[in-house]
């Protein structure tokens, strides 16, 4: 994506390479100058002059090493820190021993940090922490004890890298961050104008449709049905982004709302993860397809993930629900579908303007045999560890409220369904709120 090159080439890493790479140059003439200066005092200048001829060799010879972190690789850190170590154990063979006493520098003197900190650039501050104790442990053996001088430059070495190494972390973590965010913004925006092109054209093709099917009639009428549903499913996608949609089977039912029936989700739920059985399932793509011009979806933005378990069973609940919203509230009564995505629990509510069930009708309809809420609602949540809990007042339709702990379904548990009796409760944004005693499913 072309924002994130921009991000990436305006990285505050590659600066960092730049200038280790100038300060290696630098301090490479530095050591060499300060021993041609003071070359008289060495007894054996031959091993350092040897040694410096190497030195420079290996800094111009690696400059393309230290460009970026691609090409700073391991065995050449590795093989630069032990040219760092080799100088630094060779001083008091070329040096003499009052000047090293007196605190004379290393041969390859601050050259050495800049080895250290190709560490702290490239693997950050651990690896720092790494090369600058190997440098320390060469400085204290060149100097046979460790002096006040010596603690203080092995000191300086070892916090300026590790510093430095915990900076590049926390820069290549905000880099990502950032980059993420360009990709999200870049990828809202795109979002952003496909509705508005889908608003100007397809929606409201859709939403003539339907109103001129109402007022010819007949078959008509059924396809602006039908334009209808579509217009409104376009509309959540739309507004809600890409949420894959479960494939329906061939003997796929009407829903409630002439969408997806409960077995159809939960058949097409079975399909889409048999091949992941232990990767987490997006509730939000189980739910779509309930979704319709008189079923509206409240959605978080983000992934609803449960275990595929949890999830289908959650699903096929909701399809129960919706099924007695189709059969006792009648075809016109409107249903709304709020999912709430917590800490530790998926909260799913249904909600519904039909005229609400009587009391005691739940307990008579049990004692009739007929298990339908006992088994298809509250009976799939107590096998995953969740509750379900049914709220209805007469005449201000029901609401039937689905608590799944996030690690549902990892194994068989036991739950029960729970009983409100405060009747206050949370709602979709839209829906009617219901007040009153609360029937347990």
């Amino acid at each position: 994506m072309p924002k994130r090159q921009r991000v990436m080439t305006m990285s505050v890493e590659q600066p960092m390479w730049r200038a280790l790479t100038g300060y290696r140059v630098l301090t490479m003439l530095y050591a060499v100058g300060l021993f041609a200066t003071g070359s008289d005092q060495f007894p054996r200048p031959g091993v350092a002059i040897a040694y410096y001829c190497v030195l420079s060799t290996w800094t111009l010879a690696t400059l393309p090493k230290v460009a970026n972190a691609a090409s700073c690789t391991r065995r050449f850190l590795a093989a630069d820190l032990t040219l760092a170590l080799t100088g630094i154990l060779l001083t008091p063979v070329a040096d003499a021993p009052a000047r090293i006493a007196d605190g004379g520098p290393t041969l390859p003197s601050i050259w050495t940090a800049g080895s250290v900190l190709a560490f702290a650039v490239k693997g950050g501050w651990r690896w720092a922490a790494v090369a600058s104790t190997a440098v320390a442990a060469a400085n204290l053996v060149e100097r046979g004890a460790p002096t006040r001088d010596t603690v203080h430059n092995v000191i300086l070495v070892w916090v300026a890298s590790i510093a430095i190494g915990y900076v590049v972390e926390v820069a290549r973590a905000s880099e990502r961050t950032l980059a993420r965010a360009l990709e999200i913004e870049a990828a809202t925006r795109e979002r952003e104008r496909l509705a508005r092109d889908i608003h100007d054209s397809v929606l409201q093709v859709l939403a003539m449709v339907q109103r001129r099917g109402a007022v010819i009639g007949g078959e008509a009428a059924e396809l602006g049905r039908l334009a209808g549903d579509q217009e409104v499913a376009l509309r959540t996608l739309v507004s809600g982004g890409l949420v894959p949609v479960p494939r329906a089977s061939e003997d796929t039912d009407g829903g409630p709302d002439g969408g997806m029936s409960a077995g159809a989700v939960v058949r097409a739920a079975d399909e889409d993860t048999d091949g992941d059985a232990d990767g987490p399932v997006d509730l939000r793509a189980l739910l779509v397809p309930y979704a319709g011009a008189r079923v509206s979806l409240a959605e978080p933005g983000a992934p609803v993930l449960l275990r595929p378990a949890a999830a289908r069973e959650v699903a096929a609940a909701v399809g129960a629900a919706l099924d007695n919203v189709r059969r006792h509230a009648g075809e016109g009564a409107r249903a709304w579908i709020l999912v709430e995505d917590e800490a530790e629990s998926v909260i799913v509510t249904v909600r519904d303007d039909g005229p609400g069930i009587p009391r005691g009708r739940l307990a008579q309809a049990e004692g009739e045999g007929r298990l339908g809420v006992a088994l298809s609602i509250r009976g799939r949540l107590r096998d995953i560890g969740g509750t379900a809990e049914l709220i209805s007042v007469p005449g201000q339709g029901t609401e039937v409220e689905l608590n799944v702990p996030r690690d549902a379904g990892a194994a068989d548990t036991t739950g029960t369904g729970t009983t409100n009796d405060t009747g206050h409760t949370r709602g979709a944004k839209g829906a009617p709120r219901t007040r009153g005693k609360a029937e347990n499913r």
